[in-house]
């Protein structure tokens, strides 16, 4: 486990009870005193909790995950892809994320980054987001800059969609968007079960330099019911090692950058 992924890990168990001791970091995490309380004291240093003598505490303000994005399946290779992701952005980068789960996962990853929570003048990143919950995550981190479209909020999958999100983006400008989907197919392209999200996802994909669809394995080959935009829309797929090369290559072929996330 990397330093991102223990920090990440220990606002993970910081968030089940609110009160967490060195201790705890030592045995769950297979860590020295010595380590675990370096990335408590980072922790603090970057507003993320409240040192205690001999722990932390979370900070009042804390937010609460809807059920969806706690229990999300292929945990390991959305956290690998939003490595991947993150790998991607400089600091200072003005940066797109619709909803779902693996743009929950990349937003975990940028929290946890030095160079963009070392306080700074300017903005460590700005972020464009129509995920409510990836508002809420990001409104504790004063280093980066957080932008909400508006529209009307899906119950379902916690993103703010219509004429109105669409209009707030075709406003601005983006270095890169990283796009969720729930499949994606050579043939077909990327599609989502719904169309008012896959007409956000589309126009945030129309603002940026750089368009990224970010799918496990487990959504390749495959296609539902509402195409995310033109076919040329994207230019880049990251997804997990479990992608076959047969899968990898078909998507070449169309012209996408393949990344595979390393585990």
């Amino acid at each position: 486990m990397n330093r991102a992924e223990r920090l990440s890990a220990i606002l993970d168990l910081l968030a089940e009870s609110g009160r967490l001791q060195v201790e705890d970091i030592v045995e769950r995490l297979g860590v020295s005193p010595a380590t675990a309380r370096r990335d408590l004291d980072a922790l603090a240093e970057q507003q993320l909790l409240g040192r205690t003598r001999g722990g932390a505490v979370s900070h009042s303000v804390a937010y609460d995950l809807p059920v969806r994005y706690k229990n999300q399946q292929r945990r390991d290779a959305k956290r690998a892809i939003a490595r991947a992701a993150s790998a991607l952005v400089p600091r200072g980068a003005i940066v797109g994320l619709s909803g779902g789960t693996t743009a929950t996962a990349i937003a975990d990853e940028l929290m946890s980054r030095g160079d963009v929570m070392a306080h700074a003048d300017d903005p460590g990143l700005t972020v464009v987001t129509n995920a409510v919950n990836i508002a809420m995550q990001l409104a504790l981190r004063p280093q980066i800059k957080t932008v909400v479209v508006g529209g009307v909020l899906h119950p379902r999958s916690y993103e703010l969609v219509g004429p109105h999100a669409e209009e707030t983006l075709a406003r601005i400008n983006l270095d890169l968007a990283f796009i969720g989907a729930n499949a994606l197919h050579p043939d077909h392209g990327a599609t989502t079960h719904d169309e008012r999200e896959a007409a956000v996802n589309a126009a945030m994909a129309r603002r940026a330099e750089r368009a990224v669809l970010v799918v496990d394995s487990a959504k390749l080959d495959k296609r539902v019911f509402a195409v995310v935009g033109p076919e040329r829309l994207f230019d880049t797929v990251i997804t997990d090692g479990d992608a076959t090369a047969d899968q990898r290559a078909r998507l070449a072929d169309r012209g996408y950058d393949v990344i595979v996330a390393a585990d």
